[in-house]
């Protein structure tokens, strides 16, 4: 199976975002929230977050992107279930640069664990994408599904943008999410393959300053996501409160809905609008979405026990999950699995919890802890 053309790969990865998004709409994750008591890892573990300090407590760091992201608030939300919920296991969340940047982070040793979205994933797999000119030569095993991240297009009032095909013919400031985030590798493919790149201004800035460049109209249009039709993520939130109520979701047209349905690591979704504190409707009143499945990978050198605790932790303490981030995934174990790329690693551990649950599938590969 490992052997197998890199076309069934993208193929492979582009299911798993299938039922990552469509098997789990109106469930949840992602909220800006980072639960006050997240990150409380305690002692380093003794190995730099990677395994059992010789008391028999285990620490796992977790790549959780940036202040305010989805994969931040529901690491937070995981190492205080850890903190209240486990005998042995500590959680500490350190920030990074994005999906993307997080399996660069991973291969130089930086990071154990991350959150890490299947698209990045399956192109560095493939040495495709960012991936090409700069190979990693390491992978994480894989985890489990975590958040579908839905992105949409939005405008402000006055800048004369209200579709797609407006953007198409050029001539605006568009942010098509920070560099290094997983959501903006699969945003810029998405928008140059519709042929709406070369012909706009790209505002490359972090998540903490676009809130900054909407308020002072300095973008035209932006790209901007929630989770599960629950939540927009915690910098989206800002971009909404401090755009002065001037933000429509753009009507988009059938060829970049095309667009969106032809990337293997996409999935077109058409939803009501929701997590707006203002009314976005002028335009359009359906919001649609390019969404992107993420899924916890980790380091075989965490022992097998920490990463079946993991996912214990995930399925048996929602609330307190939810305490922290309220839009935490409704968590089952067919759920976990919905991003498992079979030509890659399971991780040991969680590979156990799917055979223990009855969900392990015979042409996946069960990685070895160390």
């Amino acid at each position: 199976m490992i052997d197998n053309d890199r076309l069934t790969r993208r193929d492979v990865a582009k299911g798993a975002a299938t039922l990552g998004v469509v098997g789990l709409a109106g469930c949840s994750d992602d909220d800006g929230d980072d639960g006050g008591n997240g990150g409380n890892g305690g002692d380093d573990g003794g190995d730099g977050g990677n395994g059992d300090d010789g008391n028999g407590d285990v620490t796992i760091t977790i790549g959780g992107t940036s202040t305010g992201s989805s994969t931040q608030a529901a690491g937070q939300a995981l190492a205080r279930a850890a903190s209240n919920h486990s005998d042995f296991l500590n959680i500490s969340v350190q920030e990074t640069a994005g999906w993307t940047a997080n399996l660069y982070e991973y291969d130089s040793g930086q990071i154990p664990a991350m959150g890490v979205d299947n698209n990045s994933l399956a192109k560095a797999l493939n040495d495709e994408g960012p991936f090409a000119d700069d190979p990693v030569d390491s992978l994480p095993h894989q985890g489990f599904l975590f958040t579908s991240l839905q992105i949409h297009w939005v405008g402000l009032d006055g800048s004369g943008v209200e579709s797609t095909e407006d953007l198409r013919e050029g001539g605006y400031t568009i942010y098509p999410i920070q560099p290094g985030f997983g959501t903006r590798l699969l945003t810029e493919e998405i928008i140059r393959a519709a042929d709406m790149w070369d012909q706009n201004d790209i505002l490359n800035v972090d998540t903490g300053d676009i809130p900054g460049a909407v308020e002072e109209d300095r973008v035209d249009a932006l790209c901007l996501y929630g989770a599960n039709g629950v939540d927009l993520s915690g910098w989206c939130q800002e971009v909404d409160v401090r755009s002065g109520g001037r933000l429509n979701l753009l009507e988009v047209d059938d060829e970049f809905k095309q667009t969106i349905e032809d990337h293997p690591g996409a999935i077109l979704e058409e939803l009501e609008p929701y997590g707006y504190e203002q009314e976005v409707t002028e335009f359009t009143d359906e919001m649609i979405t390019w969404s992107l499945a993420g899924q916890w990978a980790f380091s075989p050198e965490i022992p097998a026990r920490a990463t079946s605790e993991v996912c214990r932790l995930a399925m048996e303490h929602e609330d307190t999950l939810r305490e922290s981030d309220p839009t935490t995934l409704e968590y089952s174990p067919e759920a976990m699995t919905a991003t498992v790329i079979p030509e890659l690693e399971v991780h040991e551990g969680v590979a156990d919890f799917f055979d223990d649950n009855g969900v392990w599938e015979d042409d996946w590969i069960r990685g070895e802890a160390e």
